[in-house]
């Protein structure tokens, strides 16, 4: 689990392992372009062409192609044929909870940033983050919202070694909040999950995984 699989969209895996994660390349956009029109919906189609630049829609359009070929191959269905769906939010009961396969007990999560998407399947719910590392002064500003446990870690490393510490503890927060299917609607200041080694939180396991240079990424996953 700490390596996730590079995705080849031209030859998806047969049944993938539950549960795995996935890594889908820039490289890959070009075949996901010619995918898209027969695997992509209405609503994901409208997404992608809503962006402001077009290579943030190309971006969009080839993670959502990974996760349609990727759940296609578990469910043995087309990859157009999966119908996605929202959950009801955990905290207030609307339509904006955790994503999820209509009329499947599947679990995925999904993130992309500059060019690259994390996709992961599980069989219980699971949730991925992959950021770049930010600049110093961004790293500070984020820094500033976490945890106060962490501020004070943060505080007693060197200068040029917090913007990727941050970082690891941002996909750490976003891949647990994701699990429970609040998305960025968690305060960031409520758990602990330090920039060590990942802390056991209730229910959850933390999961730092390889990410390509430059980049942080984790996985959480339910505990059976």
């Amino acid at each position: 689990m700490d390596e996730p699989v590079v995705l080849d969209l031209r030859h998806p895996p047969r049944t993938p392992q539950l549960p795995s994660c996935w890594l889908v390349a820039a490289d890959a956009q070009p075949i996901a372009e010619l995918l898209a029109p027969r695997t992509l919906d209405a609503t994901e189609q409208r997404t992608a062409a809503a962006f402001r630049s077009e290579q943030e829609g190309l971006e969009y359009m080839t993670a959502h192609v990974g996760l349609r070929i990727l759940l296609g191959a578990a469910l043995g269905r087309a990859p157009g044929a999966i119908r996605l769906v929202r959950r009801p939010c955990p905290d207030c009961g609307g339509p904006h909870g955790r994503p999820a396969v209509g009329g499947s007990a599947i679990h995925f999560s999904l993130s992309h940033t500059g060019g690259l998407a994390l996709i992961a399947l599980a069989d219980r719910p699971v949730g991925v983050d992959i950021e770049r590392i930010p600049d110093p002064d961004t790293a500070e500003r984020l820094a500033s919202e976490l945890h106060p446990r962490e501020r004070r870690e943060l505080a007693t490393l060197p200068a040029g070694s917090r913007p990727a510490a941050v970082a690891r503890i941002w996909v750490r927060k976003e891949a647990h909040s994701k699990g429970l299917g609040l998305g960025l609607a968690r305060a960031l200041d409520l758990d602990y999950v330090g920039a060590g080694p990942p802390p056991r939180l209730a229910e959850w396991q933390l999961h730092d995984l390889a990410a390509p240079a430059g980049n942080r990424a984790a996985l959480a996953l339910a505990t059976p």
